[in-house]
This record gives C-alpha cells, structure tokens and sequence, in this order.
C-alpha cells in the first residue's frame, strides 16, 4: 500500500492525540479515531476522520494503530478487551511512561501476537505535523522502518535502538534538560528583570548564549565518555568561584536561590572527590552511581 495512503487508527483523543490524528488527516491517511468520549473526536470527523464505537472496531480499521492515553493503566484498561484484535497488527504506543512500562508492554503486545513499537513525542500539541520537532521511537528496526514513512506525518521520526525502553529513557532525560534550562532562564530573567530589563531584552541574548552551551556539550560529551576530564578551559574551582558571583547578586535582590545553592553543591562535591582542577564535565562523577567492582 502506498504509505501516503495508509489507514492509521488512533486511540486516545486528549490534546495530543487529537493532534495526531489531524496530522494523518492532513497528510491524506484514512483516520480511524476512537476515544472514551466520543464527543471529542467531533472535529476530526467534521474533517474526515471516522468515529469507532469500540477500540475493538478502531483497531479492526486498520493495520497500524497509534495510541496515546493518559498513562499505561489507561493503556491497559483499552486494549485488554480488543487484545485478540491487535493479533498481526502493529502497535506504536506513544503514551508517556517508563522504561521499564514499555518492557513490560513490548511483552504485552507479543503476547498478543502483535507487532510493538515505543515512542515519545518531544513536542507540544500544536508543533504536530512539524517535520523539525522530534518523535522518538525504539524497539524492532523493521518495525519502524516499516512505518516510517507514515510515522513522518506526525514530525520528524528518529530511531534510537532495538531496545524498547530507549525512547522512553530518552524522553525523561530530555525534559529534564528542558526544565533545568527554563528554570535557569527564568532565574536569570528575575535577576536582570530586578533592575528594570525586561525578559523581551535579556531573552535574545540568553538565546545566543545557549548556542555556545551547545558548543560546550559537544566538547564535553568526549570527555563523559572516556572518564578523563581536562580542565584547560574552566576548571570545577573557577565554576564554584563564578557561581558565588550569581548566588551574592540574587540574594542582594531577593531572588530565590535553590537552583544555584543545588548547582554549587554538586561542583563542591565534584571538588571534594578530587576533580577540583577537572572541567565541568567531572560532575558526571557524583551525579551516576558509583562503579561496581
């Protein structure tokens, strides 16, 4: 079958899976759509999607089924009545959870008799159908190759291994990226804002400044992964001497400092455990487990 022409069915139909399934309307995918409420699929079959009574006749629809619920036990509580349908079938599960729940549903599915693939969405419901913002799958290569081209309608669709948890793992990693660099750009916008700038002037210059963090993580990533960290840049005790530099001015202006007191607590520890003339990059150290003998 042409891949512009597949029938997607979509199971979930919150914000984001609604925006899913607009996305495979957009792209001329034959939609099937079904969601507790069926109140909210409304607009989608206003636009061509059709409404399935039961996940049992949604997933019949089609070859290939995209989920998106709140949570695994949602997940569950869907699919265990329609399990006997999924049997040939493909399902990519892009409802949000742990690595170890898509272990547990990569089983699930197996038993089932049924073709699995993980996934996370690495963007808003509006960026959907955005080729630039991510969605990341693992699990059976041929599975996402297979899917690919369709899995494109929804952005730009990055593989990151056979290991099914990988996507998942990826996904708490990156927002935990994503909420220690707005909280950083907050805290820096409450301290130039108390003396009268607005966040509209300090942002773009933030924004140049984390091309060059950008620049920093490429050089540091190297030196993570061989466990030897050259201080010929900026060493641990240079950073705990700047980062007092931050702490004294937002106290001086009543700006809450738990971020930074975080930050300078683990260089201390870095320091503390020898890398004190190491770079930044040392405080992997104290941030993984210990190695096991």
């Amino acid at each position: 079958m042409n891949a512009e022409q597949q029938a997607v069915t979509v199971l979930g139909l919150g914000s984001m899976g609604s925006a899913l399934a607009a996305a495979l309307l957009d792209r001329g995918h034959p939609t099937t759509v079904w969601n507790r409420s069926p109140d909210k699929a409304r607009p989608l079959v206003e636009r061509g999607a059709r409404l399935a009574a039961t996940p049992q006749e949604a997933i019949d629809a089609s070859s290939l089924t995209i989920a998106c619920v709140l949570d695994y036990e949602a997940l569950y509580t869907v699919l265990d009545p329609a399990a006997v349908d999924l049997a040939g079938r493909t399902l990519v599960n892009l409802t949000s959870g742990s690595p170890e729940q898509a272990h547990e549903a990569v089983k699930w599915a197996g038993s089932q008799g049924a073709d699995y693939l993980d996934g996370a969405i690495m963007t808003t419901p509006p960026g959907v159908g955005d080729p630039a913002m991510m969605f990341l799958y693992s699990g059976s290569r041929q599975i996402f190759e297979t899917h690919r081209p369709t899995l494109t309608a929804l952005g730009d669709p990055l593989y990151l291994g056979t290991d099914p948890g990988l996507a998942s793992l990826y996904d708490a990693a990156l927002l935990g990226l994503m909420w220690s660099t707005m909280t950083g750009w907050l805290h820096g916008t409450a301290l130039v804002g108390a003396e009268g700038t607005p966040a509209g002037d300090f942002t773009p210059v933030a924004i140049r400044w984390l091309t060059a963090v950008a620049g920093f993580l490429t050089t540091y990533a190297p030196q993570v992964d061989a466990g030897r960290y050259p201080g010929d840049d900026a060493t641990v005790d240079v950073q705990i001497a700047a980062i007092d530099h931050l702490i004294h001015a937002a106290a001086a202006r009543g700006i809450d400092n738990a971020l930074p007191e975080l930050l300078k607590t683990a260089m201390e520890k870095a320091a503390a455990a020898g890398h004190g003339q190491d770079s930044y990059a040392s405080l992997i150290e104290v941030l993984r487990p210990p190695a096991r003998d």
